[in-house]
């Protein structure tokens, strides 16, 4: 078993490769690791993740009560003991806000389709959390009806949350989840999104259960294969239904009606906005 050391020493690496990779900026973002079944290590408020040290880590138990180290733990506290509440299975948790992911969850759009081999294998989809006001239980009740299944998640308006077996494997995920935005965005943009079939969907589970990688996975809108429906926002499964393939589009229906071209104006309007911000970003670096 890492001692308390080492898994201080492992989510200081964490937050500065999630720092030094742009998936938080300035004091944003929280890393949290389970040390006992009802204790964590958590870092504290108001501290760059690129530059953590052992004294921005205290430890607290599962209500919440500081038993060791000094300062205040992340605002988003809550979130994190409600999650270890609910997954016992779950060592570690990551809260970041990169920005191509989180501009999905600004839009309202999960990263619910069935389209790269790796992420399905990993992750399922990434449902979207309503929005809840941070660091307050509007967040834990936001993110209730998703934690049981999700591995990742992304929070409305807010950033993503990735959960694992060690803070290594939640890092991890969430490059992936923000990897999968990225090329996912980049699909959008060129104008086609090409969905995998139920019935491939259906061979990478298998791959995946003879991998030995255990738990269920949050469906997807593609095929609702992967597991049990998770209910996003109002209006966001609608959103990302528009980018299916087209070669799920009935070609017969080449008209559209007012509402269609409405929505389509309205789905193309929030990829433009996503769109610049990327620009901006990447030019900013």
């Amino acid at each position: 078993m890492n001692s308390l050391f080492q898994h201080k020493k492992d989510m200081m690496e964490a937050g500065r490769r999630l720092y030094e990779k742009g998936l938080v900026a300035s004091a944003d973002g929280n890393i949290s690791v389970r040390v006992a079944p009802n204790e964590i290590l958590a870092t504290t408020a108001g501290v760059c993740k690129g530059l953590l040290s052992s004294e921005h880590i205290v430890q607290v138990d599962l209500q919440g009560k500081r038993v060791g180290g000094k300062g205040e733990p992340s605002s988003e506290l809550k979130m994190h003991l409600l999650i270890y509440r609910e997954r016992p299975d779950v060592k570690a948790v990551v809260h970041a806000h990169p920005p191509v992911s989180t501009g999905f969850a600004v839009a309202g759009i999960p990263l619910a389709q069935c389209i790269l081999p790796e992420v399905v294998v990993s992750l399922g989809s990434v449902p979207i959390a309503a929005y809840g006001t941070p660091s307050t239980d509007e967040v834990c009740d936001a993110i209730l009806p998703i934690v049981g299944r999700a591995n990742a998640f992304l929070l409305a308006n807010h950033g993503v949350v990735t959960l694992g077996e060690d803070v290594f494997q939640a890092y991890y995920r969430m490059e992936t989840v923000e990897h999968f935005a990225k090329i996912l965005l980049t699909a959008r943009m060129l104008g086609n999104v090409n969905v995998l079939t139920r019935d491939q969907v259906e061979k990478l589970i298998d791959l995946r259960k003879k991998s030995g990688m255990k738990g269920k996975l949050p469906n997807c809108e593609s095929c609702g294969y992967c597991g049990g429906a998770i209910q996003a926002p109002a209006g966001s499964q609608k959103a990302e239904a528009r980018s299916a393939s087209p070669a799920r589009q009935s070609p017969q229906k080449p008209v559209q009606t007012s509402r269609q071209a409405a929505a389509a104006a309205k789905d193309k309007d929030l990829m433009d906005i996503i769109t610049s911000v990327i620009k901006d970003i990447t030019q900013e670096k």
